[in-house]
């Protein structure tokens, strides 16, 4: 059976290179750490470390078992995690961003009903549109909708979305739009924070993908969903939004879906947080229930 603490003083030495410095990071004496790498390296019968006076190198077998131990570590860590949050329930507090409209429409409500499931947990909850820096500004997790492009950062999808264009009845009547090129050539309302606003790709009734490009210069540009949708009702022209936000909108017949024979990408909802070898049992947690809730 692998001994889990001196698989940790391995990794540690094989991380910093070093016995003096494996020690210090771990609060313990060089000579303890020493002894436990060689008692480690008996138990396996076979040599981990290469030691000389100037560095230590990692045999192949060294290298293979450094690989494989971080990953048990690392599970190791999530179990007990685990086994104390189903004991206890979670603690601690849960610092989540995400954007205005899905954070009160959808996150929000389900933030409250997950904290009322662990009334230990503190939630912090912080709406904006800007994509935060989630190291620095020490977010446990955010939620994004669109695209993902930040390999910085883990990400878990949880559901995706659909997309339409829009208009209020009146500008749609005195601008009818029958064909793509009407479409193309109409009064857009622009998502200024989207990486190309103008550029889609859309599928036809018949499943044909087909490009579609903006070629009437926008007007109009906004840095929120809640503010296109505001335009596209007071008549101000057509607005890509999700269905999710413009659903009431559409229902109510205050906006009209334009082109229906045409879909626009699907968009994905994704909780992002930071690339660590060890996710909070908090961050998990609220991954999946958000997950089930919204699926």
């Amino acid at each position: 059976m692998i001994n889990l603490q001196r698989t940790q003083m391995f990794v540690a030495v094989a991380d910093t290179g070093s016995f003096t410095a494996a020690a210090e990071a771990l609060g313990l004496t060089k000579a303890v750490v020493s002894f436990n790498i060689r008692q480690l390296e008996d138990e396996l019968g076979v040599t981990l470390l290469l030691r000389s006076t100037r560095r230590l190198t990692l045999t192949e077998a060294g290298a293979l078992f450094h690989q494989r131990s971080v990953v048990l570590l690392r599970d190791a860590e999530q179990l007990q995690d685990d086994v104390r949050a189903n004991h206890a329930g979670l603690t601690g507090e849960l610092r989540i961003t995400t954007t205005p409209e899905y954070g009160s429409q959808v996150v929000v409500p389900l933030l409250a009903e997950f904290n009322q499931q662990h009334p230990e947990l503190r939630v912090r909850h912080v709406s904006s549109s800007l994509h935060a820096d989630l190291i620095s500004e020490r977010f446990d997790v955010a939620i994004r909708l669109g695209t993902l492009a930040d390999s910085r950062y883990h990400a878990a999808m949880i559901a995706s979305f659909t997309i339409l264009p829009v208009a209020a009845p009146d500008w749609l009547a005195k601008h009818p739009v029958d064909t793509l090129e009407q479409l193309a050539k109409a009064d857009w309302i622009i998502h200024e924070r989207l990486p190309s606003p103008l550029r889609w790709q859309v599928k036809a009734s018949s499943g044909e993908l087909v490009s579609f490009e903006i070629t009437k210069a926008p007007r109009l540009y906004a840095d929120s969903a809640q503010a296109l949708m505001a335009f596209a009702r007071a008549g101000s022209g057509v607005a890509l939004l999700p269905e999710w936000l413009a659903r009431n909108a559409l229902d109510g017949g205050q906006l009209v879906s334009v082109l229906p024979g045409y879909t626009f990408a699907q968009q994905g909802i994704y909780a992002v947080y930071p690339d660590a070898q060890h996710v909070p049992a908090k961050v998990r947690k609220f991954i999946d229930f958000m997950r089930a809730r919204v699926n």
